[in-house]
């Protein structure tokens, strides 16, 4: 057990970055509506349910990769669309950066219902807004919880390539450090481990989990004979030597193309296939992620509840500046000229 001052000091230190984080969001948020695009484009949420109906029944992994895609996108200067945009001579995008490069898929997808949309309603909805409904209904086409999405989000001019490693949680990262990022985008401990079960759905690269099966799985899990034949297949495609880098492995093995409470099973048997996943029940740290995981795997109408509420808080952080200077992308890959 960690001395009793140090967890008194990163208690105050989490509070505090909590108040901070707070009063920067309330100050700065601009306003979103369900309304949005009720008379400039009444058809958005038409367009983007049926493109994403396609693109989730060609290939189940398609709900996930947009649930990515989101989430980097709100983490990087809010949720402006700036995950999206391309490398230019003049700009710097967020794809290449080393957490984001090789684990974002699904921007032809984006594209795809972008087109659709400049057709229909030529200039009117953003690259931002269009991703946050396509999360939404990604969660909803894979059996996940529906809510409804505020919508009125300016595309960004900017990227935030700089920002990708100190603001998005890493795959090994610690229970604390993980909370501070969260708290330091106005979410809650609550927030942060019910938007984590949306690795429900989804792959996971073996660099991402190498440390993991090698490191504390054994310790952590109770090497059932499943964990055992799980742990065994983990590292024969993942060998502790290198290599092999971007083979992947579902984060929830049992139901890895449902939205479902079974990533919290997953926890509650220490086989969570992430460093970062795992520490939301097993750190010392994790007194009331503890409690949360076990409440979630319980009781899955809570989870779909809590997660519903929780997509809506981060779709609501917004990029300030994009209300000053931002604009409808033409092109989400690119900044208008």
């Amino acid at each position: 057990m960690a001395p009793r001052f140090l967890q008194c000091f990163m208690l105050v230190l989490v509070v505090f970055v909590h108040n901070f984080s707070v009063s920067l969001h309330a100050s700065q948020d601009p306003p979103l509506t369900l309304d949005y695009y009720e008379s400039s484009c009444p058809t958005i949420l038409e367009i983007v349910r049926k493109e994403m109906e396609c693109a989730v029944l060609s290939d189940p992994r398609n709900a996930a990769l947009i649930l990515r895609l989101h989430f980097h996108d709100c983490f990087v200067q809010g949720c402006d669309g700036s995950v999206l945009l391309d490398d230019t001579y003049t700009l710097k995008g967020e794809k290449k950066a080393s957490i984001n490069h090789h684990a974002l898929k699904g921007f032809n997808i984006i594209d795809r219902i972008k087109n659709k949309l400049e057709s229909e309603c030529p200039g009117i909805v953003s690259c931002a807004d269009i991703l946050t409904v396509a999360a939404r209904d990604a969660t909803i086409l894979v059996g996940g919880p529906y809510w409804d999405v505020p919508l009125g989000r300016n595309d960004s001019k900017t990227a935030g390539y700089e920002l990708t490693t100190s603001n998005l949680p890493g795959a090994n990262e610690g229970l604390l450090s993980v909370i501070s990022k969260f708290l330091y985008q106005g979410l809650s401990v609550t927030d942060l481990v019910a938007l984590s079960g949306a690795h429900t759905i989804g792959m996971a690269r073996c660099v991402n989990f190498r440390d993991r099966i090698y490191g504390d799985y054994e310790a952590t899990s109770r090497m059932s004979p499943v964990s055992e034949s799980n742990l065994k297949y983990l590292r024969n495609i993942c060998p502790a030597t290198g290599g092999e880098d971007n083979k992947e492995s579902a984060m929830d093995s049992v139901t890895p193309n449902h939205f479902d409470n079974s990533f919290y099973h997953l926890l509650l048997e220490g086989e969570g296939l992430l460093n970062s996943d795992q520490e939301l029940y097993s750190s010392i740290w994790g007194i009331e992620t503890k409690k949360l995981v076990a409440k979630y795997a319980e009781n899955p109408a809570a989870f779909f509840e809590q997660f519903s509420q929780s997509m809506v808080k981060m779709g609501n952080i917004t990029n300030a500046q994009s209300f000053v200077d931002g604009e409808v992308r033409k092109n989400c890959r690119f900044v208008n000229t």
